[in-house]
């Protein structure tokens, strides 16, 4: 777990800031900072699309009496997604996008419901539910 939690936060970033680098000197400065802008513009407007949508079909189904387990999924993709691009970098815009979008989000997406499932089913993951209220 702490490799994990190690190349997230230190080999990610660092991977990050030798792209833009590159990037910053085969093209220069301005249209680097110009397509993180960019693609950082370009992910809000999706991440609220894809968001609204998301919201409207999970009440959509909770007035229709269904569980709206599918959409969840998506609505918490898509909001990592959003996280995701908020911080600059290609890397970490481009799975940003890539959560966004539904078409690639379905390998994702598969992927966090078989480790729900795995978890679930190993009973590793507990819930606790407090009745204290703030």
């Amino acid at each position: 777990m702490f490799g994990k939690i190690l190349f997230l936060f230190v080999a990610i970033p660092l991977l990050e800031v030798l792209i833009l680098i590159e990037l910053g000197s085969r093209y220069g400065f301005w249209p680097t900072i110009f397509l993180v802008i960019g693609t950082g513009i370009v992910g809000a407007v999706l991440a609220r699309i894809y968001g609204l949508s998301i919201w409207f079909e999970i009440q959509h189904d909770l007035s229709k009496g269904r569980m709206p387990t599918d959409k969840l999924t998506d609505g918490l993709l898509v909001l990592v997604g959003g996280i995701v691009l908020l911080t600059p970098g290609l890397i970490t815009d481009i799975v940003g996008l890539l959560l966004l979008i539904p078409a690639s989000r379905r390998p994702f997406k598969q992927w966090l419901i078989q480790k729900f499932s795995r978890m679930a089913e190993s009973r590793e993951t507990s819930f606790f539910i407090s009745n204290d209220q703030f």
